[in-house]
């Protein structure tokens, strides 16, 4: 099994473990409000078909990516938000088909990307298997707010250590959304997975560190739950600051989780 193969085949867990969240709900649980403001359990997978349908189109035709982006490359948030509008008199059942089928429809198409191509994306292109690294970030981030809307639990696996690797690589997001110049420094990362095992990245040497269970690092970096909720721990002042602003994605923060926000739950 490639590298590929294997992000795909937790790509595709990671949504099934959403699809078990919501596929059960009534229309009333559907309308429920979660932790984005403004975002109901509709919106959230509404969110997820559009970037699902982005992902594949962009897999399986670059002319059509193109004309799905026109205008959006300065404005993506806003573009996103529009795009909820399109799914907005779906109801539950409609929305959920059009989800399994938009993720089966990109699987298939980033799985086609012939070896060593790249695909076509919002800001520079990507190789296939960075995409799909994007598509577990998402559906992690918004797969948390529907399970806090519900008071439920996810499953967790190794195949976080792919979100795990795209913080990584992204780690400077935080600094450019706002406006910051990112440190020269590289960062030491050592995150232990859910069965244990230890991810390591970076300089064995570096002064700036981050470690903690990839759980938390995952929500740290999806930005949902504020730092102080986390077992995530910092040595270094520039890595200590990052943990205020880390996110793996582009574009606004958005408004994070406050400290505490989640204790009723958790107890």
């Amino acid at each position: 099994m490639s590298d590929l193969d294997n992000v795909l085949r937790d790509l595709t867990r990671e949504g099934d473990d959403v699809d078990r969240l919501v596929a059960g709900l009534d229309p009333e649980q559907w309308a429920l409000p979660t932790p984005a403001t403004g975002w109901t359990i509709a919106d959230q997978i509404a969110h997820l078909i559009f970037i699902f349908r982005l992902a594949g189109t962009a897999a399986s035709d670059a002319d059509g990516f193109k004309a799905m982006i026109a205008g959006a490359e300065h404005d993506f948030d806003g573009a996103v938000n529009a795009a909820l509008a399109d799914y907005k008199d779906d109801p539950p059942e409609v929305l959920l088909a059009r989800w399994r089928a938009e993720r089966a429809a990109t699987v298939k198409a980033l799985a086609a990307v012939p070896e060593g191509q790249t695909v076509p994306w919002l800001v520079n292109p990507l190789p296939p298997i960075i995409l799909a690294c994007a598509g577990i970030m998402e559906t992690f981030a918004h797969g948390q707010d529907i399970a806090d809307a519900l008071g439920a639990e996810r499953e967790r696996t190794d195949g976080l250590k792919h979100l795990v690797v795209f913080a990584v690589l992204t780690r400077d997001f935080g600094y450019l959304s706002r406006g910051l110049t990112p440190p020269a420094t590289e960062f030491r990362f050592e995150i232990t997975g859910p069965s244990g095992e230890l991810w390591a990245f970076g300089p064995e040497d570096s002064p700036e560190r981050v470690s903690g269970p990839a759980v938390d690092f995952c929500l740290l970096v999806t930005r949902r739950r504020h730092r102080d909720d986390l077992a995530v721990v910092a040595s270094g002042a520039e890595a200590d600051a990052w943990l205020d602003i880390a996110q793996a994605y582009r574009g606004p923060a958005g408004e994070g989780r406050s400290p505490g926000q989640f204790a009723a739950a958790r107890r």
